[in-house]
């Protein structure tokens, strides 16, 4: 609460619907990241949403924070050496910046990042080549990210104890 105080890290302040709407949203994904020992990028993590929730429940993956907010980036930083998180790095940049350092990657995740076409250009990209993309996003993103041709997308799933949230996961054509 003293981070989220100083830098802003959420507008939720009750403790219950932050763990529900942060917490258990983000770890709602665990069972939909493709395989062990994957290499996933939370991009614009901000207060760690989805990265280090999705971390916490699947030691296995080897994760990347990408904030290009400094202060946010740095809250990271701390919460991973807090945590001792192995295998768990915070990139202070913005995603665009990213090339080889970073892949490949088996998946990239964004909870509230928007600028999809941008986004999901760049994780197809051969640079980059993410096999897997999550997104949580709001009922009236869908139609717009589905026109998006690069990704094969499943079934829309229904956030729990969401209004309108959802998990759209694709994965990227050959």
């Amino acid at each position: 609460m003293i981070w989220n105080e100083k830098i802003g890290l959420t507008a939720i302040r009750d403790p219950l619907e932050m763990l529900y709407r942060h917490f258990c949203e983000s770890m709602y994904a665990a069972d939909v990241i493709a395989g062990r020992g994957s290499r996933l990028a939370d991009v614009g993590s901000g207060g760690g949403f989805p990265g280090l929730p999705l971390k916490i429940i699947r030691p296995d993956l080897r994760v990347f924070l990408v904030e290009s907010n400094l202060k946010k980036a740095t809250f990271l930083a701390e919460v991973v050496r807090e945590l001792g998180l192995n295998d768990a790095q915070v990139l202070v940049r913005r995603y665009e910046e990213l090339h080889e350092e970073i892949a490949p990657l088996d998946c990239v995740c964004s909870r509230a990042l928007g600028e999809f076409p941008a986004f999901l250009s760049w994780a197809a990209s051969d640079q980059i080549g993410a096999k897997q993309v999550i997104l949580w996003i709001g009922a009236r993103d869908l139609p717009e990210i589905q026109k998006i041709s690069d990704w094969e997308w499943q079934e829309p799933i229904s956030v729990p104890h969401s209004l309108r949230r959802l998990l759209l996961v694709g994965t990227k054509k050959q």
